[in-house]
């Protein structure tokens, strides 16, 4: 069965503009171009777009999807597999902050103060699941350590990456430019105040999830829209 690019985009819930971008850039050609001009598309891109969106869904960038599914050794069946994986994972990640948030409601509605540990249990769990207890226990060490004097250098390194980055953004600033190099400058700065040991590679792995991840996206974009892909680029830009 054939669909057109309206048809194909309706099923799949996208529009087409996001079709015909998706072959200007190589990732989902059409299985055949008529004469008319119109594309076409077979069972074979139906099920590419399947994928793409699967990891579209995960935060997987478009480079990095079309990496995988043009690689010789990609199999559908184990690629589904991996996505089952990553979306429970998902579910159980969002399960506890329901149930973080839902218990944080019923004590404030109760008028019981919670104490610092319990407001962030669930994000110290979810750290010590992808880095590891001695990584944690490491970071937290360090910080706990930190003279005063430090801990204000901490805090004033946040509140000025945030502020460049808002400005930065709003100038239309190139992230490789001077400035997008010099927050990802202050940003590694910022990061070694906690981590025992800092690599390049390391950063730009956490700088991936500031847009792969809803909740750091939330947190840079939170006063100017594309500060977290604005930090991103420029981590990369400057390791």
């Amino acid at each position: 069965m054939e669909y057109t690019i309206r048809q194909l985009a309706d099923l799949a819930g996208v529009t087409t503009r996001t079709l015909r971008w998706y072959h200007e850039i190589g990732l989902l050609e059409p299985a055949r171009m008529g004469e008319n001009g119109y594309r076409y598309y077979g069972p074979a891109q139906v099920d590419r777009l399947q994928h793409i969106l699967f990891y579209r869904a995960l935060g997987v960038e478009l480079p990095r999807i079309k990496a995988c599914l043009d690689d010789p050794a990609f199999c559908r069946l184990d690629a589904l597999r991996d996505h089952l994986r990553q979306l429970q994972r998902e579910q159980g990640r969002i399960q506890r902050l329901i149930q973080a948030v839902s218990e944080t409601i019923t004590r404030e509605e109760r008028k019981e103060a919670m104490s610092a540990q319990e407001k962030f249990k669930v994000f110290q769990e979810e750290a010590r699941q992808r880095w590891g207890d001695e990584a944690v226990d490491a970071s937290q060490a360090k910080l706990a350590a930190l003279r005063p004097e430090e801990q204000s250098r901490w805090k004033e390194l946040e509140e000025e990456i945030l502020t460049r980055l808002n400005g930065a953004v709003s100038q239309g600033l190139n992230p490789s430019g001077e400035e997008g190099r010099a927050i990802a400058r202050l940003h590694r700065e910022w990061l070694c105040f906690s981590w025992t040991k800092y690599t390049p590679q390391a950063h730009r792995g956490l700088a991936q999830m500031y847009t792969a991840d809803p909740r750091f996206t939330a947190y840079y974009d939170r006063d100017q829209a594309g500060c977290a892909a604005f930090l991103k680029a420029a981590i990369e830009a400057e390791i």
